[in-house]
């Protein structure tokens, strides 16, 4: 067979998107992170026709190319959390103020094989946002973060997302130094809200674009 792995990709992800459309997602699968950014810019934006947007913290949203275009974009109220030089509480603010969007963009942390989203978040504004507030929700996920159940969701974030995120973001936590989960009280622990969604309400609301390449931790 040629290009065994593009195929394997293919039979998984569409089994993915089956499940998730089942579980009341609206589901795209992309080839690659520039077909992702494509398909965001050209069919989703145009479709919800939104007036306001903002995200949450997330590698495979940044490396679509989506931040670069839509942080200066003139006809949309642009709720930028990215920026930098923002004060603490400023940054909190419009964390806070990004939930009432139109339009808010993040990643997963993992995606299980029956179509549930698997999350753990620091502040909480990420999964806040995907339970309630945006109007819509849109999701960019990587190959990377599909697997077989809940167990093995809850496994990847603690023993390789987490570890890993605290390293990047160079927080005072055990796992940084160790590079294995331990239960942490460290002022800048990143492991506090945990959300399971078993399903988009109301139907249709949020987005996963399922992308055939590896993206993200």
């Amino acid at each position: 067979m040629d290009r065994p792995v593009e195929h394997f990709w293919d039979l998984r992800l569409k089994r993915v998107q089956e499940a998730l459309e089942k579980n009341n997602f609206t589901v795209h699968i992309a080839r690659d992170r520039e077909d992702a950014k494509n398909l965001v810019l050209e069919k989703i934006l145009p479709t919800l026709q939104v007036k306001s947007v903002s995200w949450g913290g997330s590698l495979t949203f940044t490396a679509t190319g989506l931040y670069d275009a839509l942080k200066d974009r003139s006809d949309l109220e642009v709720l930028d959390t990215y920026e930098k030089g923002l004060a603490f509480e400023d940054m909190l603010e419009r964390r806070r103020r990004s939930l009432l969007v139109d339009l808010f963009f993040a990643g997963t942390n993992a995606v299980t094989e029956d179509g549930h989203l698997v999350n753990l978040d620091m502040y909480g504004n990420r999964v806040a946002a995907i339970t309630f507030g945006p109007r819509h929700v849109v999701l960019l996920v990587g190959r990377n973060k599909v697997v077989p159940d809940l167990e093995s969701a809850m496994m990847r974030i603690k023993d390789y997302a987490a570890p890993a995120n605290a390293m990047r973001l160079d927080k005072k936590t055990p796992c940084y130094h160790t590079g294995a989960c331990e239960e942490c009280s460290s002022p800048e622990r990143i492991c506090n809200h945990w959300t399971i969604t078993e399903k988009s309400f109301p139907k249709g609301r949020i987005h996963v674009v399922l992308i055939k390449e590896d993206l993200g931790l």
